[in-house]
This record gives C-alpha cells, structure tokens and sequence, in this order.
C-alpha cells in the first residue's frame, strides 16, 4: 500500500508467465497492436505514436524530453514535488535552457502564475506533472495547455501516478507528450513505460535539427519497430508486454469511470478513518488531493520508522516514507488499481490505530473503522468493486 509499485492482478501475473514469443514474432506483433488501441482508450487519445517505451516511468520522463528538446531550447518546468525536480534534471542533461517555477510541495500552480512565466521565458516545451507522488498533489492542467499553446509552445505532462486512477484526457486536454508507468494504477509490475506524442510533438520530433540524445530512446527510430514497418531498434520485454497487454485489458473490462469511482470512494474512506485519529493530509485542498496516493501527516511524537516497520512486520502492510522536504513527516498511502479495495483501507486503519495507540497516539478507540465504515455504507457504489 505504498507509492507503487501496487498489488499486481493475478491476470496480470498469469500473463507474465506465458511462453516467449519473438519481438517480430507475427503473433507478437499483434500483441503490439493490440496494446497500442488498448494504451489509446486508457490515454482518451487517438495519437498514432502512443506506444510501450521499454523502461519504467523515468524512462518515459526522458524519452518524452529528449525527443522534443535539442541543445540550446528553452523549456519551463514547474516544480512542486521531487519528480518536477527530476524533470529538471532530465532537461537539462539533455541539453536544454531550464528554467523551473516553485510551489511548496503540497500545493498546486494556479495557471496565471503559469502564464506570467511562460510569457516571460517564451519556452518550447513546458513541463508539468499531473500527479506529484511524492506529495499526493493532483494538478489540474487543461487551462495551463491551453496558454502553452497561446504562447507557441508544447506542453508535456507526467501521468505515472494518475493514469487509470483519475481522469487522463489527452486528446480533450490537447496535451503534445504524455508519459507514464505500468507500475501504479495499471497494477502492472514495472518496466515499461506508456507515452503518447500529438501530431503537433511527432512532428518536431521529425524535424530536428541533430539526433536525439538517447540512441535507446530515439522515437525517429522506435516508432518504425511499432510502426507497419517494424523495423528492429532493440528487443522487447517480451513478457512486459503481455503483462501491460492483461492489465489494460483489465481496466477496459471495469470502465474507466467505474474504475475512478473506485478510487475515489476509497480515498474518501481512508481520509476518513485517519482524520478520525487525528490524522491529516499534506495537500490541503480537498479537490487537488489524489485518490490513489494519499500523502500524511505524522502526528507530534510519533516515529516514522517505527510505525512503517512495524505495519510491515505485524501486518504485512508496507506504506511510503515521505520524499525531499517531507522525509521522516509524512507517510505515502496508496490505494491504486487492484490494491484499490475496501479490505485494505480496513486492515490498514486497524493497524495503524493500534500502533499509534501503543505509541501514546490519543484518540477515541474504534473511530477509525467507523468513519470509514460509514463512508462505504453512504455510498450507492458497490464496495466489492475491484476486489
């Protein structure tokens, strides 16, 4: 129940166990296609270059830069997170004129801040992430794209941590690059990484200048392996691939809103049986808090690795310690794809009660369990939904 990776569908597991196929295999290449419409359903894309990257999400982080950025352009990162900070760093290895704006970590930008530096750099690409996992901050981003796009830019945004969690619309959105994980709420183990590129972004890719950074990365030459051609770049995880295939199939056969309602009712749950222990969250704004990744607060006095050590040795529940500025004061809970249940909000806000209890944690016994019970019983959504 940590950041991801999540609980993994026992599908999903079965796929990973089938016998190999060769990367032009001819049933293999179906495969590929297959997955290919199956990532454009869950994206809400029709791009043509929407593929696998073969390589966790950091690997989708930087096929997406290094493909849009040459030496010497201009992007703008907006940083509020510790994979904001990494997008800068991809950016500027790869050669490009950074320049990041700052937001608190917990908080979101507000698009005229936005706006006043993007008229003030006049980038090529703005980066921006979607879903922050260090924090659990869910950023809206259709209007930012839209003033990327007023000003001449592309705008590129991180999904690893929302895509098939809450509401991924690329092609609404008019988002040029879009990367994410197979690791989160796709309930995949990692090793690939699912991007879509607009007309508009595989077309400056076509007509760079120089190569792209990244020989492994290069979408000039990717595209053709996933492409009518498939022309050979390098060989496919074959069993990665059949992995992704079963999970997006799986998200398909739930229903993208079934499956973000989902989400959402046992975030709410869970909120509700922490706050019930005096417990909050880092992101205050209930609207921009992330259903699948929430973010919180350690009470006064109470040790982080102890509570985490223990959850995982009593109860075989492992949750994330914060990152950056958070480290040691905050705990990362996921509740993403198939570890989205109501049995794990339950064991987890037992086993937390009694551990904060022990730890001299005060605060009325049972209330917990009977927040969040009351959550579920208010709901018209069927709590067996996922399970």
């Amino acid at each position: 129940m940590g950041p991801g990776p999540s609980e993994v569908h026992p599908r999903v597991l079965a796929a990973l166990g089938m016998p190999l196929l060769g990367h032009l295999d001819p049933e293999f290449v179906t495969l590929m296609d297959e997955t290919q419409q199956l990532l454009r359903y869950v994206f809400q894309t029709q791009n043509r270059l929407t593929i696998a990257v073969s390589g966790t999400g950091s690997a989708g982080m930087e096929a997406v830069v290094v493909n849009l950025i040459e030496p010497g352009d201009k992007m703008l990162v907006c940083v509020n997170g510790v994979f904001g900070s990494r997008m800068v760093d991809v950016a500027k290895r790869a050669g490009a004129e950074v320049t990041a704006i700052e937001r608190p970590y917990g908080e979101v930008f507000d698009p005229e801040e936005v706006k006043a530096a993007i008229h003030r750099v006049r980038p090529k690409v703005v980066g921006i992430v979607h879903a922050e996992t260090s924090t659990g901050a869910w950023q809206p981003v259709q209007e930012i794209a839209k003033i990327a796009h007023e000003a001449g830019a592309l705008i590129a945004i991180d999904t690893v941590t929302s895509l098939g969690g809450v509401p991924v619309e690329i092609d609404a959105w008019e988002i040029d690059a879009v990367y994410s994980g197979t690791q989160k709420c796709l309930s995949c183990p990692p090793g690939l990484a699912p991007v879509s590129f607009s007309p508009r972004a595989a077309e400056v890719i076509s007509s760079r200048k120089t190569k792209v950074q990244s020989w492994y990365l290069d979408m000039t030459m990717i595209q053709q392996y996933w492409g009518s051609d498939r022309v050979y770049h390098h060989t496919a995880p074959i069993s990665m691939n059949y992995a992704l295939r079963e999970a997006l199939a799986l998200v398909v056969e739930e229903g993208l809103e079934a499956r973000f309602a989902r989400h959402a009712l046992n975030a709410r749950a869970l909120k509700a049986g922490l706050a019930a222990m005096g417990v909050g969250v880092v992101v205050a704004e209930e609207r921009h808090q992330l259903p699948q990744l929430t973010c919180a607060k350690i009470p006064d006095g109470i040790d982080d690795l102890t509570v985490r050590r223990r959850l995982l040795k009593d109860w075989g529940i492992e949750v994330g310690g914060g990152l950056g500025s958070l480290k040691g004061r905050a705990w990362r809970i996921g509740l993403m794809g198939h570890g989205s249940r109501q049995a794990h909000v339950t064991l987890l806000l037992a086993a937390l009660e009694t551990c904060l209890r022990d730890l001299g944690h005060s605060f009325e016994p049972g209330a917990a369990l009977a927040a969040a019970s009351k959550v579920y019983s208010q709901s018209a959504q069927p709590v067996s939904a996922g399970a």
